[in-house]
């Protein structure tokens, strides 16, 4: 069974690494926002903003936050890991800063976006249980084949994981 999953990220310096991603067809994810649908959906207020997420997650079991060097602490990869959560969704991370962009640059490693949520009322940072995976390799195409070859069971694992939280 093909999972459904939504794909969260940092659109402006990611959106090429996070296209790989998505053709690797092993996830059915949401539709991807064109510049201008994204365009539309930001010059509304917030309220369409979280529409527009809450109408993209419908019918997903787990979201995959693709990371890049600046993903962390970004007000809506933030709302949108709390609401998956909330929600009972899988959650996992997936570093992309090494897959090249479509200059053929790679990035710097961001932080873990899972710092900067809290567990509940513990204490405790969700990237206490929720999982944020760097994928090996020495090159682009390396990092590459890692995701391809893992991302389907990071999925199976954050959802079991988010079922046992």
């Amino acid at each position: 069974m093909v999972r459904r999953v939504f794909y969260s990220f940092h659109y402006k310096p990611d959106v090429m690494r996070v296209s790989q991603v998505r053709n690797i067809g092993a996830l059915e994810a949401n539709r991807p926002a064109t510049d201008n649908d994204w365009e539309t959906v930001t010059s509304g207020k917030d309220s369409a903003i979280k529409r527009w997420i809450t109408q993209q997650m419908k019918g997903r079991s787990c979201t995959v936050v693709l990371v890049g060097e600046d993903t962390a602490d970004r007000k809506w990869i933030n709302h949108e890991i709390i609401k998956s959560w909330d929600e009972g969704m899988g959650v996992v991370g997936v570093r992309i800063h090494g897959l090249k962009n479509i200059e053929g640059y790679i990035a710097n490693k961001g932080e873990n976006p899972f710092d900067y949520i809290g567990y509940g009322n513990t204490g405790e940072k969700l990237s206490c249980i929720v999982k944020c995976y760097n994928p090996v390799g020495t090159n682009s195409k390396d990092r590459y084949s890692w995701i391809a070859r893992h991302l389907e069971n990071a999925v199976e694992e954050a959802i079991k994981i988010r079922s046992e939280n």
